[in-house]
C-alpha cells in the first residue's frame, strides 16, 4: 500500500481475510465474532494504523465539535489550570472536550489515543511527553502540542524556556548562590522544557561555576522524587541555589532541606518554574518563573482552530516574567 494513502475499511478487510462488514461488526462490537475473527482484524487494524473516524471524516465530511485532549496529570497545579483554561476557551467556540489523563504512561496514552480517535474528534491538543506514538503522526487530524516536540508537521505553544533559564540562574547568582543546581526531566527528551538547562549551563559557564542537574524520569513518583532529591544533598552538602523543574519540585526541595539542616531563603534559596494560581495560593512565599498559563491555552485553541480550518500555522513561544516571593 502507498503509504501516503489514507487505509480504507476494505484494505483492513483484505489484509485480515475477511469481509467488509465483518470488519465493520468488529469495530463496533456488534454481533456473534469469535476470538480469532476479532484477532486477525484487530490486527490488520494495527499494522495498517486505520482509524475510523478519518475515513467518516474524508467520506462524509462530519464534524463533532468535539476537541481531544491528552495530559499526564491534573496532580499538577501547571497541568490543571492549563486544561481548565483549554476547556474554556473551547467552549466559547461551541466545542466540548474528552479529556484524557495519560500519567506520563505510553501504553495508557495509546489507549486513549485510539479512543479519541474513534470517537471522530475534530481536532487534539496534546500536553502529554510520549512523542512517539503512532497516531501522532496522521496527516488529517489537526494536533497542536504544548512543550513537546511531535514532528514538523505539529506546531508547539511552549513559554520562553531558555529565557526562564536565564532569569532564574541570574537571580541565584544574584543572590550569592555559587553552588547552583538544576532538576529537569530526562536527558533525551525532546521538548522545548531543556532549553531551561542549557540557558542555565550557559549562565553558569559565563560566570566560571559549574552547573549540575539531576535528571528525573517522566513518570518518576513522588517517592523516586524524594529518594532523587535526598541524594542531592548528601552528594553536595554545598548546595546554596536550586533551579527547580516545577513548582511542585521545588515545594518539595523546601520541606526536605529542612531535614539537612538548611533553612529557605537564610541557607539555600530556591526557584521554582509554572506559577499556577494554586501553586500561588499554597506557597505565596516561593519565587519561581511563571508562565503565561492563560495564554498559552488561548494560543493553542487558535492554532488548533486554524488548523481545522485548513489555514497554516506556526509554533509560537510566550513570554514568562519572574514572581518575587522570599524563596530567593
Amino acid at each position: 500500500m502507498n503509504n501516503h494513502r489514507v487505509p480504507k475499511l476494505e484494505d483492513v478487510a483484505k489484509l485480515a481475510g475477511v469481509s467488509k462488514a465483518t470488519v465493520s461488526h468488529v469495530l463496533n462490537r456488534r454481533g456473534y465474532l469469535s476470538q480469532k475473527t476479532i484477532t486477525k482484524v484487530e490486527n490488520a487494524v494495527r499494522q495498517l494504523n486505520y482509524h475510523p473516524n478519518t475515513v467518516a471524516r474524508q467520506l462524509y465530511k462530519q464534524k463533532t465539535n468535539i476537541i481531544g485532549m491528552i495530559f499526564p496529570s491534573v496532580d499538577n497545579p501547571f497541568f490543571c489550570q492549563l486544561e481548565a483554561e483549554i476547556e474554556h476557551y473551547l467552549d466559547k467556540e461551541g466545542y466540548r472536550v474528552l479529556m484524557c489523563n495519560s500519567k506520563n504512561d505510553p501504553e495508557k496514552e495509546e489507549r486513549y489515543l485510539k479512543n479519541l480517535l474513534t470517537h471522530q474528534i475534530d481536532g487534539l491538543i496534546i500536553g502529554s511527553h510520549n512523542q512517539h506514538l503512532q497516531g501522532y503522526q496522521h496527516r488529517e487530524l489537526p494536533i497542536v502540542a504544548i512543550d513537546k516536540n511531535i514532528n514538523e508537521n505539529v506546531p508547539v505553544v511552549s513559554s520562553d524556556n531558555y529565557q526562564g533559564g536565564v532569569l532564574a540562574t541570574h537571580r541565584l547568582i544574584a543572590d550569592g548562590c555559587r553552588h547552583i543546581f538544576h532538576t529537569n526531566g530526562p536527558l533525551d527528551f525532546d521538548s522545548p522544557t531543556q532549553e531551561r538547562r542549557r540557558a542555565f549551563e550557559q549562565v553558569m559557564a559565563e560566570n566560571n561555576l559549574p552547573a549540575i542537574t539531576y535528571h528525573l524520569s517522566l513518570t518518576a513518583t513522588f517517592e523516586d522524587k524524594v529518594s532523587v532529591f535526598n541524594q542531592l544533598f548528601i552528594e553536595h552538602p554545598e548546595v546554596d541555589g536550586i533551579f527547580a523543574a516545577n513548582d511542585m519540585d521545588a515545594s518539595l526541595l523546601i520541606s526536605l532541606a529542612k531535614k539537612f539542616g538548611k533553612q529557605v531563603p537564610e541557607d539555600l534559596k530556591i526557584i521554582g518554574y509554572d506559577g499556577a494560581n494554586t501553586t500561588r495560593f499554597l506557597r505565596p512565599e516561593l519565587t519561581t518563573i511563571k508562565q503565561p498559563i492563560d495564554q498559552i491555552a488561548k494560543v493553542a485553541v487558535q492554532l488548533l482552530l486554524a488548523r481545522i480550518d485548513h489555514c497554516p500555522v506556526q509554533s509560537v513561544v510566550l513570554p514568562v516574567s519572574i514572581v518575587n516571593g522570599t524563596t530567593a
